[in-house]
């Protein structure tokens, strides 16, 4: 997972990319917005998961995947899972627009490993039509982070694609009645690290490995631990310190948003005005008055959309 996840190379048919994470910085797994042209269609066997949700419009469709034809009308937000390694071909009857997304076999491996299930339970199938209200939450949320101006920190987009994998393999990890929380000394370690790192692009793996968790369990035990999901504290804590630094002055707008891991200034500002309702010019104004400097808008930080 240390390099970017490939677009995957165009098969048969017409297609047009509308969006693409390519240069998200996301890695072990990646998603694209296309527009898709009626008419025939190959895929060839890849070597990561795919999976395509319709969007728009129903769509009457034919396909065929490991020997197995299907006849469908695609809706809104039905889902199609084609497992590594199996092709396949479909027919659209009309123009459609997907939201592919794919997850290298390694990403998707780790993440199964972690849940500690037995093999005869942990195997990714192909699905057409799935249609799963919870999944295809996680699907939206990651179409509107691959659309925003500004996405958040890649963390938030793991995080996601963590929990679609989980989603699909149908294994939700279960937590030890004993513990709920993170150990002191755990969280104590974890809040260090990140405290001494924000400036770098940080990982759901390597988190979980200085708690000495697995992923799955990481994640819950954080939220439950520090009250929100890892990404959201990370994004809040990037915002913490870009507003002490802000307020001392002693750099540049630019430069503090590097500093803080921020993709580049006007990502800085977005996520100030976002948890804090004012922009760094604004903040920087507002220190002219003692009593009038903006505390974080914890109610606003809840509004940052996260997955269970």
């Amino acid at each position: 997972m240390n390099a970017v996840t490939p677009i995957p190379q165009p098969h048969s048919g017409s297609r047009i990319t509308l969006r693409s994470s390519k240069a998200l910085g996301w890695r072990g797994f990646g998603a694209e917005l296309v527009s898709v042209a009626a008419g025939l269609h190959r895929i060839p066997a890849l070597k990561h998961h795919r999976v395509g949700v319709h969007v728009g419009a129903p769509v009457r469709a034919r396909c065929m995947c490991n020997e197995r034809r299907y006849a469908r009308i695609q809706a809104h937000g039905d889902v199609d899972v084609i497992p590594a390694g199996l092709d396949g071909q479909w027919t659209d009857e009309s123009a459609c627009t997907i939201f592919s997304v794919w997850f290298a076999e390694d990403f998707a491996r780790k993440t199964v490993e972690q849940l500690e299930l037995k093999s005869s339970e942990t195997g990714l199938r192909p699905q057409f039509q799935m249609r799963d209200p919870r999944f295809q939450h996680l699907a939206w949320a990651l179409r509107a982070e691959l659309e925003a101006d500004d996405a958040s920190d890649p963390l938030y987009a793991e995080s996601l694609c963590t929990a679609m994998i989980v989603r699909l393999i149908g294994g939700a990890p279960m937590l030890d009645n004993k513990r709920r929380t993170l150990a002191p000394k755990t969280a104590a370690r974890v809040i260090d690290f990140i405290e001494a790192h924000l400036d770098q692009r940080l990982t759901l793996t390597e988190l979980a490995a200085h708690a000495e968790l697995s992923v799955p369990h990481f994640k819950v035990l954080f939220r439950e631990t520090l009250g929100m999901p890892v990404h959201q504290y990370v994004v809040q804590r990037r915002v913490e310190r870009a507003k002490t630094l802000l307020l001392d002055g002693g750099l540049s707008a630019s430069q503090i948003a590097l500093d803080t891991g921020f993709a580049h200034q006007s990502h800085m500002a977005h996520w100030m005005n976002r948890l804090l309702g004012v922009t760094p010019r604004e903040l920087i104004k507002s220190s002219a008055n003692a009593g009038s400097i903006i505390e974080l808008n914890s109610l606003n930080a809840r509004r940052i959309t996260t997955p269970r």
